[in-house]
C-alpha cells in the first residue's frame, strides 16, 4: 500500500536560497548610477557531427543529420562574425558563452571575441552533451578542464558558467564554487542577482539569464518570427526600464549566431540593439557583462 499523501508540509527544496519577494529588497544603484543593468549573452557552440544533441531547424534525420548540423555550423562560419560587426558598430560589450571545443574547431573565432574585450564565460566543452548526467568526479573534471582551457588560450580564467542546455546535477553549484567560479547563469528565477549557498561555504552568485528574451526557446521552440523576437527585446527592455525606477534590475539578452546571425533576423536584431544603445548613450542604463554584475553584487553584499 502506498503511503497516505499529506498536504501540510513543505515540498522538497533545493536549499540554495530562501524565498524573498522582489518587492522587499534593499535598494541600491549600479556602478554608473543606473537602475537597469543590461548584458548580451552571446552563445558560441560546437556540435559533434553524426552524434549527440543540438537544436533543430527541421525534423531530426538519422545520423549524420546534415541539415541540422550544418545549420548550426553557419553560426560559427558566418553568423557570429556578422553579429560581432553589429556589436562593434554599436560599441556594445558582450559576454561570450563559450564551448571550449571551439579552441580546436575555430580558434580564430574565439580569439576575435577575446580581442574585442568580451568576457569569456564557461559553457561546457560542447552543447552536444548534457552536464547533469555526469557523475560527481566527471562533472568536477569538466568544470576544471573548461576553466583551464579558457585560461590557457585566452589569458584569464572564467568567473562565470552556463551549463550546456542548462543541465545541472544536484551538486553543480557546489562544484562550481569549488572550481573557483563566482557565478552561474543557469537559474532564471529572478531579476536581481541572488547569492546561493554551497556545501563549502563559498558563495556562488546566480546572475539572471533569460529563458524568454532568448532566441532558442522563442524562435526555435515557439517558432516566433525574427521581427517579433526583436520587438520582444524592445518591449521587455522598455517595461524593465519602467520597473527599475523603483528598484535596480538586471536584463539579459541570450543570442545564438546560427539563429540571429541569419541575415533577415540580424536586420531585426539590429533595430532592437540600436534601441538599447540609445538608452545607453542617454545614460539610462548600465550596459555591461554578467561578470561585472557579479562583481557589483559582491561589493554591495559583503560576506558576513
Amino acid at each position: 500500500m502506498s503511503p497516505m499523501l499529506t498536504y501540510d508540509g513543505a515540498l522538497p527544496h533545493h536549499g540554495r536560497f530562501d524565498y524573498q519577494p522582489i518587492t522587499r529588497r534593499a535598494d541600491h544603484v549600479w556602478p554608473n548610477g543606473a537602475r537597469l543593468a543590461v548584458y548580451l549573452g552571446f552563445n558560441l557552440e560546437h556540435f559533434a557531427f553524426g552524434e549527440g544533441m543540438g537544436a533543430s531547424i527541421g525534423p531530426a534525420s538519422p545520423q549524420p543529420d546534415v541539415l541540422n548540423h550544418s545549420w548550426r555550423e553557419y553560426g560559427n562560419r558566418v553568423g557570429a562574425w556578422r553579429c560581432m560587426e553589429l556589436f562593434d558598430q554599436l560599441a556594445l560589450p558582450c559576454a561570450t558563452l563559450l564551448n571550449t571545443a571551439l579552441y580546436t574547431h575555430c580558434p580564430e573565432l574565439v580569439a576575435a571575441c577575446a580581442a574585442r574585450g568580451d568576457e569569456l564565460v564557461g559553457h561546457g566543452h560542447t552543447n552536444a552533451e548534457r552536464q547533469g548526467t555526469l557523475a560527481e568526479a566527471e562533472e568536477a573534471r569538466l568544470l576544471a578542464l573548461c576553466r583551464d582551457q579558457i585560461a590557457q588560450h585566452s589569458g584569464t580564467a572564467p568567473t562565470g558558467w552556463l551549463s550546456p542546455w542548462i543541465s545541472e546535477s544536484a551538486l553543480t553549484p557546489d562544484l562550481l564554487a569549488e572550481a573557483g567560479y563566482r557565478y552561474t547563469l543557469n537559474w532564471c528565477h529572478d531579476d536581481q542577482p541572488v547569492a546561493m549557498r554551497t556545501r563549502s561555504g563559498r558563495r556562488l552568485w546566480s546572475v539572471p539569464y533569460p529563458q524568454e528574451v532568448n532566441d532558442i526557446p522563442m524562435i526555435v521552440a515557439r517558432q516566433m518570427d525574427g521581427k517579433d523576437f526583436a520587438q520582444l527585446i524592445v518591449d521587455n527592455f522598455d517595461e524593465m526600464l519602467d520597473q527599475a525606477r523603483r528598484q535596480p534590475l538586471v536584463m539579459g539578452v541570450a543570442l545564438h549566431p546560427y539563429i540571429v546571425g541569419q541575415p533577415y533576423r540580424l536586420r531585426h536584431l539590429r533595430r532592437a540593439l540600436e534601441h538599447l544603445a540609445r538608452a545607453r548613450d542617454a545614460g539610462s542604463i548600465w550596459f555591461t557583462t554578467p561578470g561585472a554584475i557579479c562583481e557589483a553584487a559582491e561589493q554591495l553584499t559583503p560576506l558576513p
